[in-house]
């Protein structure tokens, strides 16, 4: 069962997005010149919150939607967009949840407890990652470090500034899209790159 809190922040999270769209937190940035990224997206890999690894080069493909995740946020709700836009795009797209401490503290403790409540709240079954830094520091995931480094990605240095900053990744490995944690996941923005990414 939801909690007090979670029943609150689902009646509060088309205010929250609506007051959120104008600031920097609605932000999408584009690879415009569908510039290649130096270093292979295909050479990274991720432990999935199970433990098991998951190498990359397996998503080869496919489009990757990689998000960093909260539970205790107000874009929380995100969740359950989310798990829509897994389910439209199933044949052509992966989401990854990459759950984070790195904002007021808005994360679970274990990677246990996160994922029951994922599946409990909004019925996630996309993957989750461990839980990890996605912020630029020393700890910083080898996942955001790439997202987040024009030397490795090509061009965008744009680190997540708050819980659900999206980053879309074309069939062939190249970062096409940041989109802010104010941009829906079913927006006309993000379905529209999905459908046209790559071509």
């Amino acid at each position: 069962m939801p909690s007090f809190r979670q029943k609150a922040l689902k009646l509060l999270y088309p205010l929250i997005m609506r007051l959120s769209k104008s600031s920097n937190r609605g932000k999408v940035l584009e690879n415009k010149g569908q510039i290649a990224s130096p270093a292979s997206f295909y050479q990274l890999d991720s432990k999935l919150n199970s433990g098991q690894s998951l190498a990359f080069q397996d998503l080869k493909g496919k489009k990757v939607l990689l998000v960093n995740t909260a539970s205790n946020c107000g874009f929380t709700n995100q969740y359950e967009e989310l798990q829509q836009l897994s389910e439209q795009f199933k044949d052509e797209l992966v989401v990854l949840g990459f759950p984070a401490n790195d904002f007021a503290e808005q994360e679970k403790d274990d990677d246990k407890t996160i994922s029951q409540f994922c599946q409990v709240n909004f019925g996630v079954s996309f993957p989750l990652m461990k839980k990890s830094v996605v912020v630029k520091q020393t700890a910083q995931h080898p996942v955001y470090q790439w997202l987040s480094d024009a030397g490795r990605n090509g061009w965008n240095e744009q680190a997540p500034d708050w819980n659900f900053s999206k980053y879309l990744v074309s069939e062939d490995g190249r970062l096409l899209n940041y989109f802010g944690p104010a941009v829906s996941p079913l927006s006309d923005t993000v379905i529209g790159s999905i459908k046209g990414a790559g071509k």
